[in-house]
């Protein structure tokens, strides 16, 4: 009997410029967001997925200390306790991007994962920080990550995550199918004229390496003040193959729903068998090589 589950992912778009308050900025999102639940319930989704620091704008787009006032304690910040209600009333896995705040002045760009009755299963914590383009200035927000790269034994699927920039990274891609991660978020924020191009090609490529599926969230539209370039969305899964089964558009707001048979997983590896050929015992450099 096969292994279906439901997967959904949110893409949208932030309705209020960054100048406005930035608690009036987390209503208006958290207020879109419970509709866009809602609506991903009604389509049967089991485990879904949020984008980036979901309930804001984009905001390391500048180096300004009021977005220190986003952040919230996990799980006992009321965002993720309001989260973890739409996980039990809608009986669903969800993976929430949160900006967190551990002790006053340190904070970390994290996922807070919430099982399907409602409990905090754990969270994962960005780990690779960029810090290199105009509007990406991250590294004056979020510490990288400490926490490793840890699977969630969800209700549906043994779900890992990683954050935007990680995609960029292969290590932490294998070690989580390695740990049995059958479903992999990685929930962004990601502008036309910078990584577009990869979009369709880093994360397939995690797919095909590690057999596993894979659901990629970008946000929408542009964000101002900074209108430091166009979020595309384009949100997708993608199985065990690397083949996208399902994508968002462009430009709009979007629930992306799709059947994902974690069967195919063991099916996959029968045939291509790469976890029987790799040679961990030659990779040790790997570590030891810096530049």
């Amino acid at each position: 009997m096969s292994r279906i589950i439901k997967g959904g992912l949110i893409q949208a778009s932030c309705p209020l410029p960054g100048t406005e308050p930035v608690e009036k900025l987390r209503e208006a999102m958290i207020d879109k967001h419970l509709k866009l639940i809602k609506e991903a319930a009604d389509r049967g989704v089991q485990v879904l997925c949020l984008q980036e620091i979901f309930y804001g704008p984009y905001f390391p787009a500048e180096q300004e200390i009021k977005w220190y006032d986003l952040a919230e304690k996990i799980p006992e910040g009321p965002t993720c306790q309001l989260m973890a209600e739409q996980a039990k009333r809608y009986n669903m896995v969800i993976v929430v991007p949160i900006y967190e705040e551990t002790l006053p002045g340190v904070y970390y760009n994290t996922a807070a994962v919430f099982d399907a009755d409602g409990t905090f299963l754990g969270r994962y914590r960005k780990q690779h920080i960029p810090h290199a383009h105009p509007g990406f200035w991250e590294k004056f927000y979020f510490k990288p990550g400490n926490l490793g790269y840890p699977v969630f034994d969800t209700a549906y699927a043994k779900v890992g995550v990683y954050i935007c920039y990680d995609r960029h990274f292969p290590e932490g891609a294998r070690l989580l199918a390695l740990k049995g991660a059958e479903l992999v978020f990685n929930p962004s924020a990601t502008v036309a004229g910078l990584s577009e191009y990869l979009w369709e090609l880093e994360q397939p490529a995690h797919a095909v390496a590690n057999m596993y599926f894979l659901g990629a969230i970008n946000r929408v539209g542009w964000e101002d003040p900074w209108r430091t370039g166009e979020f595309y969305g384009k949100s997708y899964f993608c199985n065990p193959r690397g083949e996208i089964i399902a994508q968002g558009s462009r430009d709009k707001d979007e629930v992306i729903v799709a059947d994902l048979d974690l069967d195919m997983i063991r099916e996959v590896r029968n045939v291509w068998q790469f976890y029987r050929d790799r040679r961990p015992e030659t990779y040790g450099d790997i570590t030891k090589l810096l530049p």
